[in-house]
């Protein structure tokens, strides 16, 4: 058998019969690109790890009782630049064990190219994910911790949650029952930032339309003043609850509307509390809220007749035919065989 020798040029390939010398050589220095790429992942996420957990801190330890707009885009972009780099080191890793098993990269550029443009075609979406996850980051649409709502153009509905981690691809978002939603960058076209700045708790009262709307608007003013006063709930609120008076009206109810603005992400918190404090006020002045009337309840003539005017028919009609057939019966008895 004769020995093909070993190259070393970019343009030979190492052949594999030689598994000892390969292993002291390519295998080794393989082994060791491997292992130094996945010890330069693990320092990448520690590092990640110790700055995010630093961020948090800073944000808990602080007076604030939310957290900034300057953390919370910090937090994204800490979040970003760990995925971009594990994403880099892993490609790297992958062209330099190419290179180590002996295949020559020059000779793979034509084939690289239109595998390139037939993976573009392919591969739309996840191009259209990365850009507009990249200028989700960049404009500070949205970040880390932030009570989003992602929805279809022109709705009011959709995926309401707290965003829990923000890549270049993706967005998860954890809902009020602990639900994970993944939602690619590329296909969020309406996103509502609930938590940007300022917030405002928007509190609907119905009330019966017996009430004085005077007496009604006196008590969710003195409710608001109450509110803004409490030590427990002043802390939340930017300014005090207004009334904007009746918003709506029913055939049993007509609506008074509460607002409230608040800081970033306690309008749930301030709207829970303010709707405990209406119900007392109003139980205690003796304003009770009817039950919704049920009109498809009510018979209607044109309907037809109900059951009970059907029971009645049958009863007239059992009757009457008791009535009919007695008089035969006694007939029957009273008549004789001829003589």
């Amino acid at each position: 058998m004769i020995a093909l020798p070993l190259g070393r040029s970019a343009g030979t390939i190492t052949p594999l019969s030689d598994f000892g010398r390969f292993a002291r050589g390519n295998l080794l220095e393989i082994v060791l690109i491997v292992t130094g790429s996945i010890l330069l992942t693990r320092c990448v996420t520690w590092i990640s790890g110790r700055y995010i957990g630093r961020i948090d801190e800073r944000s808990r330890g602080g007076d604030a009782l939310v957290r900034s707009e300057a953390a919370k885009h910090r937090h994204a972009v800490a979040q970003v630049v760990t995925w971009t780099l594990l994403v880099l080191v892993y490609s790297v890793m992958g062209v330099l064990i190419v290179q180590k098993l002996g295949v020559p990269i020059t000779s793979l550029v034509a084939p690289a190219t239109v595998a390139g443009v037939a993976v573009g075609f392919g591969a739309q979406r996840v191009v259209q994910d990365i850009l507009a996850g990249f200028f989700i980051i960049s404009e500070r649409q949205y970040g880390f911790g932030d009570a989003i709502r992602i929805s279809a153009l022109g709705a009011t509905t959709g995926v309401l949650g707290t965003v829990e981690n923000v890549t270049l691809r993706v967005t998860s978002l954890r809902t009020v029952n602990g639900e994970v939603v993944f939602v690619p960058n590329g296909q969020i076209v309406q996103v509502t930032n609930l938590s940007r700045d300022w917030a405002r708790a928007v509190v609907d009262v119905p009330v019966p339309p017996t009430a004085d709307t005077n007496k009604v608007n006196e008590i969710l003013h003195s409710v608001g003043d109450e509110a803004f006063t409490d030590p427990a709930l002043r802390p939340l609120l930017l300014d005090a609850p207004s009334v904007m008076g009746v918003e709506s009206m029913d055939v049993d109810r007509f609506v008074v509307r509460l607002v409230a603005r608040t800081l970033p992400g306690k309008q749930f918190d301030v709207g829970r509390d303010l709707r405990s404090r209406i119900a007392s006020a109003f139980r205690a002045a003796g304003i009770m809220v009817p039950p919704s009337l049920d009109t498809a309840a009510v018979p209607d003539q044109a309907s037809g007749p109900t059951a009970e005017t059907e029971q009645e028919q049958d009863q007239e009609q059992e009757q009457d035919q008791e009535q009919e057939q007695s008089p035969k019966s006694d007939t029957g008895q009273t008549s004789g065989p001829p003589k």
